[in-house]
């Protein structure tokens, strides 16, 4: 279920009913005209949902590493929770899971989940490319390497 939404001047203008609407609701989202949204949440709920996202990823994790047969069952069922992996080179695939577990074990370590979102970023990146065969072709071009590229004048910035 989508969080309610509220405006940003209207969290400004009147906080404690903005505040109110988070009753009953998970999380409010804060629009914005001159930047990204926000989300408003109580300190308990999110202390919750980090409790729960580090539990599911340490179990997880555990699992990945103890069980062969649960790396298996992870890049198959992969496809259903990140399609675009369906064009990605199979061993690209297994790569991709021992990737993802890897910066999940660490990235939950730190209580900081961008890493992990960055990795799957970068993967899907990597799908996209193979998933068009004119990038692809322009990529695997073999040419001349044209050597070190000089880091940028910073006088002319």
């Amino acid at each position: 279920m989508a969080a309610p939404e509220v405006t940003f001047s209207e969290l400004v203008n009147r906080p404690v009913d903005t505040v109110k609407k988070l009753h009953g609701a998970r999380a409010l989202q804060v629009r914005r005209r001159d930047g990204e949204d926000l989300v408003l949440s109580t300190a308990s709920r999110a202390a919750e949902e980090a409790e729960v996202t580090s539990a599911t990823t340490k179990l997880f994790v555990a699992m990945m590493q103890k069980d062969d047969r649960v790396r298996t069952l992870a890049t198959e069922v992969l496809p259903t929770v990140f399609p675009w992996v369906r064009f990605l080179p199979k061993p690209d695939v297994q790569a991709f899971v021992v990737e993802l577990m890897d910066v999940l074990e660490a990235a939950e370590s730190l209580g900081n989940p961008a890493p992990v979102a960055h990795v799957i970023a970068m993967w899907k990146n990597t799908a996209g490319v193979y998933a068009d065969p004119e990038v692809l072709a322009v990529l695997k071009k073999r040419g001349d390497d044209l050597g070190e590229v000089a880091a940028p004048d910073s006088t002319t910035a």
